[in-house]
C-alpha cells in the first residue's frame, strides 16, 4: 500500500519534471513486454529521454503543481511520458522510432511550453530533425554564400597567377 507521504513524493517528483522538462510526450504502454519496456527505456535514455509510467491521478495533480492547464483530459487509461529536457522533439522521435522499429507505441498527445499538442501535431513532432540536424543545416546555408565566393576569388586569383606565368615565360623565352 501507497502511503500519502509516498504519493506526495511522487507529485512533487513529477511535478519538478514537468518544470524542467522542454516537452513531454503521453503514450500508451499497453501491450508492452518488460523486455520491451526495458529497450524502449534504453533508447529514451540514449537520446536524453526520460520515460517513465504514471498513475493518471498523480501525474494530473502533478501538472495542475507544474502550472500546466489542459493536460489532465488526456490522462486516461495506461500512460507513460516521455520527458524531454535537453531537445523537445526528442520524447517524439524516439517513442516513433521505437514504434517502427519494434512496436508501436500510441501517442496521446503531449507538451510543449504553453500547449497541449494533439496526436497529430505529436506526430508531425516526431519525423522533425533534431536539433543538432537544424543547426547543421542553418550552418551549412550559412556557409555556402561565403564558400562560393572564396572559390570565385580563388579562381580569379588563379586566373591571374596563370597570365602573370605566361607572361614571364614569352619574356623568359623572347630573352633567351
Amino acid at each position: 500500500m501507497v502511503t500519502r507521504r509516498e504519493k506526495e513524493q511522487t507529485v512533487s517528483e513529477l511535478a519538478g519534471k514537468f518544470k524542467r522538462a522542454q516537452s513531454a510526450i503521453l503514450a500508451n504502454f499497453q501491450g508492452l513486454t518488460v523486455a520491451e519496456m526495458s529497450r524502449l527505456r534504453k533508447m529514451a535514455r540514449e537520446a536524453g529521454v526520460e520515460f517513465e509510467v504514471v498513475k493518471n491521478t498523480l501525474a494530473g495533480l502533478a501538472t495542475r503543481r507544474a502550472g500546466i492547464e489542459g493536460l489532465e483530459t488526456l490522462l486516461t487509461g495506461p500512460t507513460a511520458v516521455a520527458f524531454g529536457y535537453d531537445d523537445p522533439v526528442a520524447p517524439a522521435r524516439v517513442l516513433h522510432q521505437f514504434g517502427k522499429a519494434l512496436r508501436e507505441v500510441p501517442f496521446k498527445g503531449g507538451w510543449l511550453p504553453g500547449k497541449i499538442l494533439s496526436v497529430a501535431e505529436v506526430k508531425d513532432l516526431a519525423v522533425l530533425p533534431g536539433r543538432k540536424d537544424l543547426l547543421g543545416r542553418v550552418a551549412g546555408g550559412l556557409q555556402a554564400p561565403i564558400a562560393g565566393l572564396c572559390r570565385v576569388l580563388a579562381g580569379n586569383l588563379r586566373g591571374v597567377v596563370v597570365a602573370l606565368s605566361r607572361v614571364a615565360e614569352k619574356k623568359a623565352a623572347a630573352v633567351g
